[in-house]
C-alpha cells in the first residue's frame, strides 16, 4: 500500500486498541462485580472512549477504502492526491470528526451504564432523532462510501480478468490486489459485527413503543459482544491474509519465548543496513507481478 496509504491501518489498529486500553478492563470488573463500582466519571469517560474506538474504526476503515479506489481506480493522480502530507491532513481530519461525533452525546446525556452488558455505552432510547442522526451519519453513510469504493474496485478486477480494458496503460499489481482483499475483508467483518446492533437502535428509534418490547434481551445482548468481538479480528486478519504480518507474528512469538533473539535480529538488522543500500518497500507477499489493463 505504500507508506501514505498505511497510515490508515496504523490508524485503524490504534482505534481497535483503544477499547482494550481502558472501557474493557472496566467491563471485566462490572461483570466480577455484577455491577458497576467505578463512579459516574469513569463511566463517562468509558463510554466516550468506546465511541471514539468505533466510530474512528468505521472512519478509518471509509479512509482506507477511498485511499485503496484512489490507488487502483486513479493511479495517476494517486501520488498527487496522497502524499505524505496530504495524508497526515487526511488522518487528522479523520480524527477530528470522530472526536465531534462523540462529544454530542455529553450534551444528548447517552452515555449510560447498561446493566446488561456491563458497560457504559450509548443509550439508543434517550433521543430519537439523536439515535437516528448516529445511526445514519456513523454508520450507513461511511458504509455506503466503502461500498461504492470497493463496487468499483471489483469492477476494474473484473475488466482485468476479462481483458475488457485493453487500451488503459495502468497497471495492476497481484500484491495490489491482495491489499486489497484484505482491507475488503475488514470492512465486511465490520459491518457483520456492528450491522445488527446498529439495525436494533434504528427500528426502535423509528417506533420504540412498538418495537423494543418486542427484541428479546439475548439478542441485545448478542449483538452488543458481536460488536465488542470486531475490535480482536483485524490482528488475525493480517495474519492469516498477509505473509508480512504472519512471519512478523512469528518472529514476536519466538522472541517471547528467547528474549535474547531480539537483540540478535536487531545487531543483525543494523549490520545488513550497513552494508546494503536501502530498497523500495514492498507490499503483502513481497510479489511483483502485474497485471496490465
Amino acid at each position: 500500500m505504500g507508506k501514505a496509504g498505511n497510515i490508515f491501518v496504523v490508524s485503524l489498529s490504534v482505534a481497535d486498541l483503544v477499547v482494550a486500553i481502558y472501557p474493557y478492563p472496566l467491563i471485566l470488573s462490572a461483570i466480577f462485580h455484577n455491577g458497576w463500582t467505578m463512579g459516574n466519571v469513569h463511566c463517562q469517560i468509558s463510554g466516550f472512549l468506546m465511541g471514539l474506538s468505533v466510530i474512528g474504526s468505521i472512519f478509518n476503515i471509509t479512509a482506507i477504502a477511498i485511499n485503496r479506489y484512489c490507488y487502483i481506480c486513479h493511479s495517476l493522480r494517486y501520488e498527487k492526491l496522497f502524499n505524505l502530507k496530504n495524508t497526515c491532513c487526511y488522518l487528522c481530519l479523520t480524527w477530528i470528526l470522530t472526536v465531534v461525533a462523540i462529544v454530542p452525546n455529553f450534551f444528548v446525556g447517552s452515555l449510560q451504564y447498561d446493566p446488561r452488558i456491563y458497560s457504559c455505552t450509548f443509550a439508543q432510547t434517550v433521543s430519537t432523532s439523536y439515535t437516528i442522526t448516529v445511526v445514519v451519519v456513523h454508520f450507513i453513510v461511511p458504509l455506503s462510501i466503502v461500498t461504492f469504493c470497493y463496487l468499483r474496485i471489483w469492477i476494474l478486477v473484473i475488466q482485468v480478468k476479462h481483458r475488457v480494458r485493453q487500451d488503459c496503460k495502468q497497471k495492476l499489481r497481484a500484491a495490489d490486489i491482495r491489499n486489497f482483499l484484505t482491507m475488503f475483508v475488514v470492512f465486511v467483518l465490520f459491518a457483520v459485527c456492528w450491522g445488527p446492533l446498529n439495525f436494533i437502535g434504528l427500528a426502535v428509534s423509528i417506533n420504540p413503543s412498538k418495537v423494543q418490547p418486542h427484541i428479546p434481551e439475548w439478542l441485545f445482548v448478542l449483538s452488543y459482544f458481536m460488536a465488542y468481538f470486531n475490535s480482536c479480528l483485524n490482528g488475525v486478519i493480517y495474519g492469516l491474509l498477509n505473509q508480512n504480518f504472519r512471519k512478523e507474528y512469528k518472529r514476536i512469538l519466538l522472541t517471547l519465548r528467547t528474549p535474547r533473539l531480539l537483540f540478535v535480529d536487531v545487531s543483525k538488522g543494523g549490520t545488513e543496513g550497513m552494508k546494503s543500500k536501502p530498497s523500495p518497500a514492498v507490499t503483502n507477499n513481497n510479489n511483483q507481478a502485474e497485471i496490465h489493463l
